[in-house]
């Protein structure tokens, strides 16, 4: 008889080359690439990427060929092929891209829905009162493999996608919300609890990048004293308010300039920077290249 362990894991090992054989026929082009399906987005990489910074939206992140190593403060966080990343926040971080010649990475990423998220939560049993982790990679076991194929299978069918889509996107998340990380997605709607307080206050931080900011009128927003958002905010995210903002701004100043929509200056302005020269300081001290030669370099997929 078959080991229990083994045979698990020749399971998993079956479900990524299935997930790899439908995502490959799909992407045309390195990173990010969004499907017929609304909220689903598909990965690839055809070589090695060192550590770059990047940031994700609120998502699940599931890898079915390759792997990807996180740095969130002391972190190190490993999700390839057998495991995916819960991120419950959109938090900036440095990430590395592993892929062997011939063999490119490839995964898929599920966008969070709050609303679809706050009917299964409904369902669950209630969290436990912790402060969970905002990202982490999780094992995958077989009822969440199962669920990511039956959802990459709509990809291909267009009856089945119209018809079961959105369920299959549901079942997923549903799966997740079981895992060993579904905690950190509950707490997401538990409006009084200090996570889902940072969570808003991210998330508010996150769409308005280019306004001044002030603890003072983040605090107000989220019902809590200047003191205590900025201390649950670090423990959060590892970095202080301004440090946060300063980080989205200059990823997002990144995608205009990659994207040739912005020359420099107008990217700097359109995310909040009065002084070129020091947005230039910044975005070289943080990404080791300057805006200038960034944009005389070929295009690039931002992570999302």
């Amino acid at each position: 008889m078959t080991p229990p362990t083994i045979a698990h894991n020749a399971d998993i090992q079956a479900i990524n080359r299935r997930m790899a054989e439908l995502i490959a026929p799909l992407v045309e082009h390195d990173g990010f690439t969004s499907s017929s399906l609304g909220g689903l987005q598909l990965i690839a990489s055809q070589c090695s990427q060192p550590r770059t910074p990047l940031v994700y939206e609120p998502s699940l992140v599931i890898i079915a060929q390759g792997e990807k190593v996180g740095y969130l403060g002391d972190r190190t966080i490993h999700y390839g092929a057998g495991t995916y990343l819960v991120q419950a926040m959109p938090l900036p971080f440095e990430c590395e891209t592993y892929a062997e010649a011939g063999t490119p990475l490839l995964g898929l990423s599920i966008h969070i829905d709050l609303v679809m998220l706050g009917e299964l939560t409904e369902l669950m049993p209630a969290p436990l009162q912790t402060t969970p982790l905002p990202m982490a990679a999780v094992a995958m076991d077989t009822r969440m493999g199962h669920s990511v194929v039956h959802l990459l299978e709509c990809l291909h069918d267009s009856v089945m996608q119209e018809a079961l889509g959105k369920g299959r996107l549901r079942e997923v998340l549903f799966e997740a919300l079981r895992g060993p990380q579904g905690t950190s997605l509950q707490q997401l709607l538990f409006q009084q609890g200090q996570y889902a307080r940072i969570a808003r206050a991210l998330q508010s931080l996150h769409h308005h990048y280019a306004a001044a900011l002030t603890v003072e009128t983040l605090a107000r927003e989220v019902n809590m004293s200047p003191s205590a958002f900025h201390h649950h905010f670090k423990q959060v995210t590892c970095l202080s308010p301004l440090q946060y903002q300063k980080r989205i701004r200059l990823l997002k100043a990144r995608l205009m300039i990659t994207s040739q929509h912005h020359n420099v200056s107008g990217a700097a302005n359109a995310v909040g920077y009065q002084s070129v020269s020091q947005f230039s300081r910044e975005y070289k001290r943080y990404f080791g290249i300057s805006p200038a030669n960034e944009s005389r370099r070929v295009p690039v997929q931002a992570a999302r």
